[in-house]
């Protein structure tokens, strides 16, 4: 009944109702049953639709209002499960570029083709919209089940499917996207797209469409190095398609190694992210310089002088700008976790070294110092392990004061236009950051309280190696007090701050 009531629709009304069915996760012929039958919708089924994991409502079908999940018969208990698990999804993966976005993804006959269902689970997690399409041979190594589950979608497979090609599906599916993502992408397929045939649902939608293509090959070292395929890649370049991998490794195959494997799911998800972020830039063409970590200054060859930093808010900073548009040089001192992959690292030990890798850096627009550099070292490294000696007490320990590097910035001929320090404090945070701000002649002095009963964080535990921040942004014109954020909603809101600043620099010149 709803394929022959979308026949009859109008155009206008017609493209309402894809608009529509596009927008709550669901294929024309759903979306018609469902306003169909929107008065018998009382008792609710518990359904996912193709939204963002975080998602807790419901559309009301005759309104077009949001309903809460309270009124589609979830009890208070699970209810709060599901609300503490969106706030934590929401918090770890804000800002994702591509949320919000469409991904068509074809799955085609290959063993990686398992891989997909972390890829679907990644990109949904992260708030973006994936419709799947298998051809047959992918039904042979993941089940429809298991991608329409993960999906919470409809998963296509025919061409000739009765009820989808009544308003001409493959061309819908072609167009109702932001991006189409083959993964993975076999040596079959791949000739077909290179080669303009169109013998089934997935092929004839490659065909077909008008959006960007992504695709992520996978086969045997064999297969990706013929000059078959090889000609085929070059067809596929040159008519705008996109790649992401392969990389090289082990194969499925006993004793098979080579380029070909299909790149990791976050990988792809990086990739998506890239392509589908729209948002403004407003520091392209801007320079900037970001310290993190810690240092370790050392004592002898085993024990060195350091302190709690992470790295975490850092490196959240340098990722923000990029985000941003900016070029960024990381100078990181010894962490461990992973440098943003849109950035230019340098990796430092000591902070003589930080200071030499940052003015090496230099000119730049902007220098945010993050890094908790020690202020002290020791006067001579010993070149042997300092041992104990019975009766004789500790051993003295002389130490001489290392180079300010944010105070060098401050009074360097090639400054930054805009100099941000930071000063992490355990008592009066405001005096020492003013002082600071004064000393070092920074523009900015971001301060907080780093000290274990500051009440921040997970069970209260402190900044340090912790996960959320509070600050305070001291300027010459006032104090401006955040509240407590995660970092990298700090590192954000930062961003957009420097931004915004230098923005009005450039009008006001």
């Amino acid at each position: 009944m709803a394929s022959i009531t979308i026949r009859n629709l109008d155009e206008t009304a017609k493209q309402a109702l894809r608009e529509r069915a596009a927008k709550n996760g669901r294929s024309m012929e759903e979306e018609a049953r469902l306003l169909l039958t929107a008065p018998n919708l009382a008792p609710r089924r518990k359904t996912l639709t193709n939204a963002p994991i975080e998602l807790l409502h419901h559309p009301n079908l005759e309104s077009g209002e949001v309903q809460p999940l309270s009124s589609m018969g979830y009890d208070s208990d699970e209810l709060a499960t599901k609300v503490s698990l969106s706030r934590s999804i929401t918090e770890e993966f804000a800002g994702f570029p591509a949320a919000g976005k469409r991904v068509l993804l074809i799955i085609s006959g290959g063993i990686a083709a398992y891989k997909c269902l972390d890829l679907i689970r990644r990109l949904r997690e992260r708030g973006v919209h994936v419709r799947p399409v298998m051809t047959k041979a992918a039904h042979e190594f993941i089940t429809p089940l298991s991608v329409g589950a993960l999906a919470a979608d409809k998963v296509y497979s025919d061409l000739f499917d009765r009820e989808d090609e009544q308003d001409v599906g493959h061309i819908r599916l072609a167009r109702e996207c932001d991006l189409m993502v083959v993964a993975p992408a076999t040596a079959d397929l791949m000739a077909k797209i290179a080669n303009g045939l169109a013998n089934d649902l997935a092929s004839t939608i490659l065909l077909a469409t008008n959006k960007p293509i992504l695709l992520a090959p996978a086969m045997n070292p064999a297969m990706w190095e013929h000059p078959a395929t090889q000609r085929n890649i070059q067809t596929l370049k040159s008519d705008g398609c996109l790649f992401v991998g392969p990389s090289a490794g082990e194969m499925a195959e006993s004793g098979e190694a080579g380029t070909g494997r299909m790149s990791e799911p976050m990988e792809i998800v990086e990739v998506i992210g890239n392509l589908l972020d729209t948002r403004p830039k407003p520091l392209l063409g801007k320079r900037a310089i970001v310290t993190s970590g810690p240092t370790h200054e050392p004592i002898d060859p085993v024990r060195y002088i350091a302190n709690r930093s992470s790295g975490k808010q850092g490196h959240a900073i340098a990722s923000a700008l990029a985000d941003l548009g900016a070029e960024v040089i990381l100078v990181s001192g010894p962490v461990n976790i992973a440098a943003p992959k849109n950035v230019e690292l340098v990796k430092v030990e000591t902070a003589r070294q930080m200071q030499i890798a940052v003015e090496a850096a230099l000119p730049a627009d902007i220098a945010v110092m993050v890094a908790a550099v020690a202020d002290w070292r020791s006067v001579g490294e010993a070149k042997e392990k300092m041992k104990k000696e019975n009766g004789k007490g500790p051993s003295s320990l002389k130490l001489t004061e290392n180079p300010d590097i944010l105070k060098g910035l401050g009074h360097h001929k090639n400054r930054p236009t805009l100099l941000i320090g930071f000063a992490a404090e355990t008592q009066n945070v405001e005096k020492h950051a003013l002082a600071k701000l004064e000393k070092k002649k920074a523009d900015w002095i971001v301060a907080n309280d780093v000290s274990v009963d500051s009440g921040i964080g997970k069970n209260k535990g402190g900044v340090m190696g912790g996960d959320r921040n509070r600050v305070k942004i001291l300027t010459k014109v006032g104090i401006e007090s955040w509240p407590e954020l995660t970092k990298t909603q700090v590192a954000k809101r930062l961003a957009q701050q420097i931004a915004d600043t230098l923005f009005t620099k450039s009008t006001a010149v």
